[in-house]
Parts: C-alpha cells; sequence; structure tokens
C-alpha cells in the first residue's frame, strides 16, 4: 500500500510560528503593560523598543489644547507591545517591514492631509534592533525626517481604520473585525477572508475618505490586483461589493486602496486552527479575544491545541549541570563552575596541558572538544540568531549565558559573529537616527548617475547589505496580518 503523507504546512504559517516565538517575548508584553497600567505611556514604548520622536509642548503650541489632548489620550490607549505584535513583515524571516511610515490615528478633517499620528520603520540597511519611532506627521510641516526613505504615511498599510490592532481599549473587536465567530470547518480551502466582509470594510474606508460610495482596489499579489465598487440600492440596504471589470489605467492611482489589515487573514487565527500555537503564547489581549466564549473557529479552548514544531531552544535554558560525555574510556561530566562551563572531572594541570596541546593543532581530550563544540556551534545557535534577527538581544543573551555561564569568553565562530554582527548593526541604526547615513549606501551611485557601479564588499559596507550580498536572493512578497 502507498504511503500517505500529510498535507504539508504553508511557508507563511512557519514564518508567523516563529515571529509569534521571538518577535515580541512574553517580557516586553509584561513589562510594557505594566508601565502602561500606570499611565507611562512612554515607558511602555521604550520597553517595546519604540522611540518616541513626539514634543507634545510643541504640538500644543501649534495646535492647541483640545488636538493635544485627544493625542495625549491616544497616546494613552495605545499598547505598544500590541502594535508591534501586528505590525506588517515580510518573508521569510518575518522581521518589520523595512522602510514604512504606518498610520494610527487621524485629527481634524478628513483627507490624507489632517495630521496623523504615525509610526516608522527604519530602512532594511539600518533594521537591527528591529526598533521603529512614534511621530506626529504633518503635511503642512517640514516634520518628516529627510534620512527615511519613505516618510508619508502609506495608502496600503494603514492601521487608523483598524485600531483594535493597536488600541488597548479596542482589542475586544479583533474577533468580530477578522471574522474569528464564524463557523469553522477544517476541509475548508475557501480564502481566508471572504469578499463578502470587504463590504463592511470598504465602507469604513469610503467614509473615512468621504466617499459614500464608489470604487476602491484590493491588492491579491506582488503585481495583481482587483477594482471593486461599493453599492447599495438605498440607504435602508445594507452594502455590497462587486468588481469592476473595465477602469481606466490613469485613473487606479487615485482610487482608495482597502488596507492589508482588512484584505488579508489574521495569522493567530490561521495558526490556532492549524494547530501550529496554543492560545496562552499568544499576546494576552489577543488571546483574550480569540479565545472568548461565544467566539467560533479557533479548533479549541486554549491550552488544548496541540503545539509541534517548537524551535529548538526556545526557551531560556536553565544552568546545564551536569552534561555527559564520554571521555578517555569513562562518562565524564561538564557543568557551570564559577560562572564558566568546565570539565569537572580532570585535573587542572591536565587541563592546562589539553588546552595547550589544542591550541597547538592536537586533537584534546573529548570533554575539552566538547567545550569548545558548546562555545563556537551549540545547539541553541539558531534560537539565539532568531531573537538576535528580531531585536530581542537580551533574551538571546540569556540563552547564551544559560548556555556557557555569565563568565564565559566567546571564541571564534558562528555564535560569536552573531552576537557581533548584532552589535554592528545597533551602530548603523545609531547613524540611521542622527541622519548621517541618509540614503542605503547601494543608492549613492544612482545618485550620482553612475548605474554600473556596485558597492565593493569591504569594512564600510553595512553588515546586513554583505549578508545579502553573499546569499541567494530572497523574495521580497509582503505578508501581513
Amino acid at each position: 500500500m502507498a504511503a500517505h503523507f500529510a498535507e504539508p504546512i504553508p511557508a507563511r504559517l512557519l514564518m508567523w510560528q516563529r515571529v509569534r516565538d521571538y518577535a515580541v517575548p512574553p517580557s516586553m508584553i509584561e513589562n510594557a503593560t505594566v508601565r502602561r497600567a500606570a499611565g507611562d505611556w512612554a515607558g511602555a514604548c521604550a520597553v517595546a523598543r519604540i522611540d518616541v520622536d513626539l514634543d507634545l509642548r510643541a504640538v500644543r503650541d501649534r495646535h492647541g489644547t483640545d488636538f493635544t489632548t485627544r493625542l495625549r489620550a491616544d497616546l494613552r490607549r495605545l499598547a505598544p507591545d500590541l502594535l508591534r505584535w501586528n505590525m506588517p513583515r515580510i518573508a521569510p524571516d518575518g522581521r518589520l517591514r523595512p522602510g514604512l511610515t504606518l498610520s494610527l490615528a487621524r485629527y481634524g478633517d478628513r483627507g490624507p492631509a489632517a495630521p496623523q499620528l504615525v509610526v516608522r520603520t527604519p530602512p532594511a540597511w539600518a533594521e537591527a534592533g528591529q526598533r521603529m519611532s512614534l511621530a506626529l506627521w504633518e503635511e503642512s510641516r517640514d516634520g518628516p525626517p529627510e534620512h527615511h526613505p519613505h516618510p508619508h504615511p502609506d495608502r496600503r498599510f494603514r492601521l487608523d481604520l483598524h485600531r483594535h490592532l493597536w488600541d488597548a481599549t479596542r482589542s475586544a473587536e479583533l474577533a468580530r473585525r477578522h471574522g474569528a465567530d464564524a463557523p469553522y470547518r477544517p476541509g475548508n480551502h475557501a480564502p481566508t477572508w471572504p469578499p463578502d466582509h470587504w463590504a463592511h470594510e470598504a465602507e469604513l474606508l469610503l467614509t473615512a475618505e468621504g466617499r459614500p460610495r464608489g470604487a476602491f482596489t484590493v491588492r491579491l499579489g506582488a503585481r495583481s490586483h482587483c477594482v471593486l465598487e461599493l453599492v447599495a440600492p438605498d440607504d435602508s440596504h445594507a452594502p455590497v461589493v462587486r468588481l469592476v471589470r473595465e477602469e481606466p489605467a490613469p485613473q487606479l492611482a487615485a482610487l482608495p486602496v482597502l488596507p492589508e489589515a482588512a484584505a488579508r487573514g489574521l495569522p493567530d487565527l490561521e495558526l490556532l486552527r492549524a494547530g501550529l500555537v496554543r492560545a496562552e503564547r499568544l499576546h494576552p489581549l489577543v488571546a483574550a479575544a480569540l479565545c472568548a466564549p461565544g467566539v467560533g473557529g479557533s479548533a479549541s479552548g486554549p491550552g488544548a491545541v496541540p503545539d509541534p514544531g517548537r524551535p529548538a531552544g526556545d526557551s531560556v535554558p536553565g544552568p546545564i549541570d551536569p552534561h555527559q560525555v564520554e571521555c578517555l574510556g569513562e562518562v565524564h561530566r561538564i557543568a557551570l563552575r564559577n560562572g564558566t562551563l568546565a570539565a569537572v572531572d580532570h585535573d587542572p594541570a591536565q587541563l592546562a596541558r589539553e588546552e595547550l596541546l589544542m591550541a597547538l593543532g592536537g586533537p584534546g581530550l573529548p570533554c575539552l572538544r566538547a567545550i569548545d563544540a558548546v562555545h563556537r556551534s551549540p545547539e541553541a545557535l539558531p534560537a539565539v540568531r532568531e531573537r538576535l534577527g528580531h531585536g530581542d538581544v537580551t533574551g538571546a543573551l540569556a540563552v547564551v549565558e544559560g548556555l556557557l555561564g555569565p563568565g564565559a569568553v566567546l571564541r571564534d565562530g558562528p555564535l560569536r559573529e552573531a552576537l557581533e554582527a548584532a552589535v554592528a548593526g545597533r551602530l548603523d541604526h545609531g547613524l540611521f537616527r542622527a541622519g548621517l547615513v541618509p540614503v542605503h549606501p547601494a543608492a549613492a551611485a544612482a545618485a550620482t548617475g553612475d548605474t554600473g557601479h556596485r558597492p565593493r564588499l569591504d569594512r564600510r559596507l553595512p553588515w546586513e547589505l554583505r549578508r545579502k550580498r553573499g546569499t541567494r536572493a530572497r523574495p521580497r512578497t509582503g505578508l501581513h496580518s
């Protein structure tokens, strides 16, 4: 009988599973929640690695007390850890979508010229640390940073119509807005976001743009989109969407764009239904909305979903005392002693001789070779790299200290290279924040007209660009919650 293979898990779900494991660690959620509950919205942003580029006194001088009061109220409602949880990300690493200015709230008159509370992500070459910045965008002022590649709010990526993705007081709307209360059939291969939901989202979009009815566009893929129209016989009927088969090309750019948050399915809901994540591992506000009584669509209640595929080394390991190694015909122990990893069953004089032998190129004892392997390329190296890639330096160092001890000196190898690259990347981000490197290094040639020149792979080139130039091209497909 031929073997039957299970249907493979989609790559995008595996990416979102890693994102949920590493991008927003529980310590960040806990500390940011404590700060927010105490009214310290700026402290909560600092915990969530969000730089605040706001001066409320200057805003009050320009726009008055009423405007500043509305802005301050939104800042106090902001859950920066929830915002990071729901930010747009790109494949295959699941990092924040680079070079993005995303609107959180609009104030004043309708339309794109109204002042907006925005969050910005740095360009790809300065994305180390995965930091974001919070600012007030005003079209009438020279406020946007000139060194940011896209300082204006993006029409496609916006959360001002989806406050439940960042506003702690409205997170309960998550299930209703994303169809979690709809019946779920495991064998159903229908789209994750049925077009029937687009009518309500399109009505919100067009109302925000000052158009009660009309056409709008939806991005379906990298090079495909469709034009839809929101129609209703009269005000007493619920509006529906219909496909517009022909639309003049020059008018497409002027049409409103359905935000990605409305056009795509919710990753957390898909992960729950696929059994790739447990409810208690979700953000508390997300778990409370998706697993509330009476909300259907999930595979089961909190804690009942199996958790296959958990990455090795995901949790911070405790002291590894003891490890057992076959050495000289016996089973020896490797343990933490005085904050470093040591072979405890060998005489110090013998270890000194064997370490000298290894330094001269000799084989060395199996115990010392095992310690050297842990230093250079431990089993938890993928978990360390994932944490560093998402900016969780504290979590990565906790993993390293749990493996090697707090007093260990890193040896040359992949582990040390990963930590050094993280430090270099933070320096690049600091230069970007200071405006000292206004454009991508590879764009300097295009600015001078020398489009045939390619930058050399030397030390002056940012590490992230060197890494991408040294590997195969990766897809730039954007995946958004």
